[in-house]
């Protein structure tokens, strides 16, 4: 696979994926970037749209950071290098940046976070430092120096006066520059510094992963909203007991099985996690249609061969229940069950769904009622 340097997808996830860093040079070849310095630019001057500006010696306080929307203005006000302009979730506002994406399907559409653009002018860089994160850092425009390797935590010193977590003493352990087109694959921990050599913009492709507070806290709070979690604790085989103030192991025994068997509940954890994960970053973008369309007419447009498409910003997941499939698009659950089963990996495996498939599903009445709805929630468009 060239966007792997001719590794197979199976490859790259056995040797390199969350274990060591990888240089790809001409991943994506002739890459034109999409979006231009000012494009990037006016974004971060709208609300809605998450940007900042970190800033190298900021009348003196080292690696400063600024939080969006900008005025237009604060362009013009800025040093003429060491500089970064940083704007999240690119991919939910230009639809050629996240066409991206279809290139890294073989990580599960859970595991995405976004794309961020990141735009400097020489010598603007946001610090050396660490994610927790897996990151694929595409080089779109102009020349960005990598220092990379060493792995850190929240043990390594960090530069104070800064609400950055810049790396204060770390070297690294290998350099390269990356033209228009290279791409550096990152696991979470390991160091890294990136400084522009010239104008230049870098995409970054985040990959997440929950915390074990996330899921216990998440989990937890959704089995906490069924109605059964608000029943109280009887005990009509109380006993006279020596002390009053003893807490009896029986008492401890039941609360152990009580909890038990809701956190065992595999079918719950499954729907909340589909629930959870596919959570839309930003509901600034996935909005409902402005028109909402009547099953009739979905099939017309569908009929007449037009492409339908994910909202950039929307997040498709499934899981196999065994008897019913479960179809989770922007935090909401669909059951589908024998014949409708199929329309789930349908409509997760591409960003563009496959429309001859599709107009069979649709020719069933409640399906074309799903395919419908999840057009008006603005899950789904026609291009």
């Amino acid at each position: 696979m060239e966007m792997l340097g001719g590794l197979s997808p199976n490859e790259f996830l056995r040797d390199y994926w969350q274990k060591k860093p990888l240089v790809i040079r001409q991943a994506f070849p002739g890459f034109e970037c999409p979006v231009t310095a000012d494009e990037l630019a006016g974004l971060a001057c709208e609300e809605g749209v998450e940007s900042r500006i970190v800033i190298e010696n900021d009348n003196g306080k080292p690696w400063q950071l600024h939080n969006g929307p900008f005025s237009a203005d604060r362009f013009g006000e800025l040093p003429e290098k060491d500089w970064t302009l940083l704007v999240q979730g690119l991919d939910h506002w230009v639809p050629e940046i996240s066409d991206i994406l279809e290139h890294f399907r073989f990580i599960p559409n859970w595991r995405l976070d976004d794309i961020m653009a990141s735009y400097a002018p020489v010598g603007g860089s946001v610090g050396p430092h660490y994610d927790q994160y897996d990151v694929f850092l595409l080089q779109a425009q102009g020349h960005r120096c990598w220092t990379f390797g060493g792995h850190c935590d929240h043990t390594s010193p960090r530069v104070e006066g800064t609400p950055l977590r810049i790396l204060s003493s770390w070297d690294g352990e290998e350099t390269v520059t990356l033209a228009p087109g290279d791409m550096l694959y990152l696991p979470p921990g390991i160091g890294h510094h990136g400084v522009a050599e010239d104008d230049c913009i870098t995409l970054s492709v985040g990959f997440r992963a929950p915390t074990i507070e996330d899921v216990l806290t998440g989990f937890t709070d959704f089995l906490c909203s069924k109605s059964q979690a608000a029943q109280h604790i009887n005990d009509p085989e109380l006993t006279v007991q020596d002390n009053p103030g003893t807490i009896k192991s029986g008492v401890i025994d039941k609360l152990d099985r009580i909890i038990r068997e809701e956190l065992e509940d595999k079918r719950n954890l499954a729907l909340w996690f589909g629930q959870f994960t596919t959570s839309p970053k930003s509901m600034d973008i996935v909005v409902p249609a402005e028109e909402p369309a009547k099953p009739e007419d979905f099939a017309e447009a569908l009929n007449a061969g037009e492409q339908l498409r994910w909202n950039e910003g929307s997040r498709f997941a499934y899981h196999d229940l065994g008897e019913e499939t479960a179809l989770f698009v922007d935090g909401e659950q669909y059951l589908l069950r024998g014949d409708a089963s199929p329309l789930a990996p349908l409509l997760c495996a591409s960003s563009r769904i496959d429309m001859g498939a599709l107009r069979t599903f649709a020719e069933d009445e409640a399906l074309l009622g799903l395919l419908c709805n999840l057009y008006n929630q603005g899950s789904v468009y026609f291009e």
